[in-house]
């Protein structure tokens, strides 16, 4: 099976121009669960990414117990602790920097019953490679959910080698949307969308320069940040990655090493609004 390309073209078109009476309750709210000790960052990451997406409220549950009650660079986001409430939330993201730990399983099984679409990242996709329960959850779940694995978490979650799933890129990520009933983005060179319908797709923007801790981070927020506003969760997953990678592209022209996750949502909050004033120019 031959997948599609992501072109500009295509992506770029997918979030309207907001009306000029606008407010932040139009543009939906992400919960984003994770940062276990020593992990808190990864939350932080994902977080300012939905938020630079520009969804209207961004909340950030840590579980790291020494986590800063806000975030000094960012103070916009609203963070809580893992004993409270969840807060209302149409868009979940679970994983970055969640650990394997008995509070993370208790917290991923929270995020799984949620009512709100779900994006996995990270150690959920390992907790739901070794749970049966929580496996069960994810495929019987009505609303849409997400899967975002590198390829070792990938082969984790279809019970296979790293090697056997890069052989065969195509045929794994198709696995994983039929077997987990779900959306499905493959990471890496020539990261692989796929849909629980069938339709593939590849993306070719990026470069090595983005080989850098965090990256998935960023990418699973922006896609949460997109998915708020009220993109579907397919829309949302193809313009993130297209432009994770493109927003890439634009910082390797002078910073080829050393990238950092933290400068590449910053760049793909600019290359966004760009693209957005072009189409409506």
């Amino acid at each position: 099976m031959n997948p599609q390309v992501i072109e500009r073209s295509h992506v770029a078109r997918l979030l309207p121009k907001r009306p000029q009476e606008s407010h932040k309750g139009m543009y939906g709210s992400v919960l984003v669960i994770g940062g276990a000790s020593g992990m808190a960052g990864a939350a932080i990451l994902a977080s300012r990414a939905a938020l630079k997406m520009g969804a209207g409220i961004v909340h950030a549950m840590l579980m790291d117990e020494n986590a800063p009650s806000f975030d000094f660079m960012q103070p916009e986001l609203m963070l809580h602790r893992t004993e409270e409430k969840f807060p209302a939330a149409t868009t979940v993201l679970a994983g970055c920097g969640m650990g394997k730990s008995a509070v993370a399983t208790r917290l991923l099984l929270r995020a799984l019953r949620a009512d709100a679409d779900l994006v996995l990242d990270a150690d959920a996709l390992n907790l739901i490679a070794i749970h049966d329960e929580l496996r069960g959850i994810l495929v019987a779940r009505r609303r849409p959910s997400l899967l975002t694995p590198h390829p070792a978490e990938a082969a984790r979650l279809l019970g296979c080698t790293t090697e056997k799933v890069q052989n065969d890129r195509i045929a794994s990520v198709l696995k994983l949307a039929e077997d987990y009933r779900c959306l499905a983005v493959l990471k890496g060179s020539g990261s692989l969308c796929a849909m629980p319908d069938g339709r593939l797709f590849i993306n070719r923007t990026g470069n090595p320069g983005m080989s850098a801790p965090g990256m998935g981070d960023v990418l699973s927020g922006m896609i949460s940040g997109l998915i708020a506003q009220g993109l579907r969760m397919d829309e949302a997953l193809l313009l993130a990655v297209h432009l994770h990678g493109a927003a890439g592209d634009e910082l390797a022209r002078n910073t080829a090493i050393g990238m950092t996750a933290g400068e590449l949502a910053d760049k793909a909050r600019e290359l966004l609004n760009l693209w957005i004033s072009e189409r409506t120019s």
